[in-house]
């Protein structure tokens, strides 16, 4: 592994700030940047793209193959051996259905995301505990540690393959757009941080979101699994509701707490302070504020699961999501399935 960094900054970590330190020091950041910027436009941006951008074609390749790879990896395992699960598990058609898809990304986030902690909390990366050490000795087409040019490998080329999985693999849901959006944003975030080499802040960025993906993906599996075989499975309806309570915990704490306070405070702030001309501060930080913005679309969400499910009107939550559009058509549930039907509320959430 390549050695992290030096700190060019402070003796010892910056303390995080609070929210309101964040908004003050980032805008004042931000308007003297705009006031600085006396040839900001198209022929500073194409002078920023020829002197920072290093992108080679094998690289470009590689990624465009690694998406190909991961559809087709996709495809082999729900055909043999999700699907085969599935059906020797005995589960409910609708659920027999999506567990498919939960269960692949249930395992590539969980690998991901094991792999940015020990990234993390594992090497000599002090990235988490001081965020603004990301930018320190930042130059131009600096080499790229092998260790996170493989984590940036594997997520950009999975989130290559997570826009056509979106559109022709998933289950379209209600949110299926924004999600979309979400998946061209952040590759766009991936790929354009390795080009202009801001891959330290991008290890932090997946770090703090892809921990929301594993509990969302667990917590579905286990509704899936509560109704297998026609019998109510009392362990997986446990399991769900404890996974339920702790991705809505950790969706603010890593998503809307640590997540701009440590991230967007670096990159609004701190990142001027290092590198005081540094290329596409606006562009970046646009991106990661639209991201910052779906995050808070996703929570209302969240905070309405919880109010429903907090004054027990699990009924018209039902009624009010309506998240995957085959199930808003489906007939009202028996008498004999509604000690599942909490379960499969909580899945049109999720």
């Amino acid at each position: 592994m390549a050695a992290a960094g030096t700190a060019a900054g402070p003796a010892g970590p910056e303390p995080m700030p609070s929210y309101a330190q964040l908004v003050q020091r980032s805008w004042g950041s931000a308007v003297a940047a705009a006031r600085g910027c006396a040839d900001c436009g198209w022929g500073l941006a194409r002078r920023g793209l020829a002197e920072h951008a290093h992108l080679a074609p094998p690289e470009l390749l590689l990624l465009a193959l690694g998406a190909l790879g991961w559809t087709a990896l996709r495809s082999a395992a729900t055909a043999r051996l999700f699907r085969p699960l599935a059906k020797r598990c005995r589960l409910q058609p609708r659920d027999a259905a999506k567990m498919p898809e939960s269960a692949w990304k249930f395992l590539f986030y969980l690998g991901c995301w094991s792999y940015s902690a020990y990234l993390l909390f594992g090497t000599d990366y002090p990235f988490f505990y001081d965020p603004p050490s990301v930018f320190y000795d930042w130059t131009p087409g600096m080499a790229v540690p092998r260790d996170i040019a493989a984590a940036y490998l594997l997520q950009g080329s999975f989130y290559g393959h997570s826009i056509y999985a979106t559109l022709y693999m998933d289950t379209w849901r209600k949110d299926s757009v924004v999600m979309l959006i979400h998946h061209v944003v952040t590759l766009v975030l991936i790929v354009s941080s390795y080009a202009f080499r801001y891959h330290n802040v991008g290890i932090l960025v997946l770090f703090l979101h892809d921990i929301s993906d594993v509990q969302l993906e667990f917590t579905k599996l286990n509704i899936y699994f509560k109704a297998r075989g026609g019998s109510y499975r009392r362990l997986h309806a446990v399991v769900a509701d404890l996974g339920c309570l702790s991705f809505c915990f950790s969706w603010f704490w890593f998503r809307l707490y640590w997540f701009p306070l440590k991230v967007l405070y670096a990159t609004c702030h701190s990142s001027l302070l290092s590198v005081p001309d540094i290329p596409f501060y606006f562009f970046f930080n646009a991106l990661l504020l639209l991201l910052t913005a779906m995050n808070l679309y996703w929570f209302l969400y969240i905070v309405a699961f919880a109010a429903k499910v907090l004054t027990g009107q699990m009924r018209e939550l039902r009624d009010l999501r309506e998240y995957d559009m085959a199930d808003a058509q489906s007939p009202k549930p028996s008498k004999a399935e509604k000690p599942l039907r909490n379960g499969l509320v909580k899945d049109k959430l999720f």
